[in-house]
This record gives C-alpha cells, sequence and structure tokens, in this order.
C-alpha cells in the first residue's frame, strides 16, 4: 500500500511542477508557436560594439563590477579605481582583455572583441575617475 501511495503523490508531484510552455528564443519571426501557450520571442542580436561600452557594462560588467563581487572594485567608488587609474589604461586593458586575480579574460565574454572591452573599460574610468 506504501508503495502505492507514494506513486501517486510523485504523479501528482510531477504534474504540479512540470512546465506549464516553451520559451523558444530566436531571431527567425516566422517560426510560429504550436500552441496557445507557447509564445515565440525574439532578441536583438546585433553585436556589441565599441561604440557602447555602456551596454558591454551592463549586459557582461554589472554583475562583478556594480556589485564589488570577487573584489571587482565598484564603478563608481572613487577610491577603489584610483590606484588602477594611475596604472595607466594601457595596463587597465591589459587586464580586462587577458585576465587579472579573479576577474576572467574579457570578464568571461570571449565573443568580445578588444574594442568592445577597451571601450567599457574607458566607460568604467570615466564614471569612477
Amino acid at each position: 500500500m506504501i508503495g502505492l501511495a507514494a506513486n501517486a503523490d510523485n504523479e501528482e508531484i510531477v504534474e504540479r511542477v512540470k512546465p506549464v510552455g516553451q520559451l523558444i528564443i530566436t531571431k527567425d519571426t516566422s517560426q510560429k508557436a504550436t500552441d496557445s501557450a507557447t509564445k515565440v520571442a525574439t532578441i536583438d542580436s546585433a553585436p556589441v560594439t565599441a561604440s557602447n561600452g555602456k551596454a558591454t557594462y551592463d549586459t557582461a560588467c554589472f554583475a562583478c563590477h556594480g556589485t564589488g563581487a570577487a573584489g571587482a572594485p565598484i564603478v563608481g567608488k572613487k577610491d577603489a579605481w584610483a590606484s588602477r587609474i594611475s596604472q595607466g589604461k594601457d595596463k587597465l586593458y591589459s587586464h580586462a582583455i587577458n585576465g587579472f586575480k579573479a576577474m576572467p579574460a574579457k570578464g568571461g565574454r570571449a565573443s568580445l572583441s578588444d574594442e568592445d572591452v577597451k571601450a567599457v573599460v574607458d566607460y568604467m574610468v570615466g564614471k569612477s575617475s
């Protein structure tokens, strides 16, 4: 009896926690939803460019440089950035592109170009000096 009750409980749990639909993220807007619970979402897949260092910061760097995670200097905190800025932008670019201490190369975003990373460094330095 206990085995049957446990099996019924498991089936109820599976039913309760099953997904209510699917989220399909695609660039192809011609794809149709298969049922009314499924929607098709599109994303702007335009590459991040050097001209938008703030956008790259918001999507790739804020998690650490907005919170101080893993000892990352918080953007806007001049005291935290002063000694780093005094080393020069070339050193900052190198650390950001190649990684330094807890920070992975390009902040873990290998798809970023060196120019993208330099634009982010310029943005963060501008906000922190």
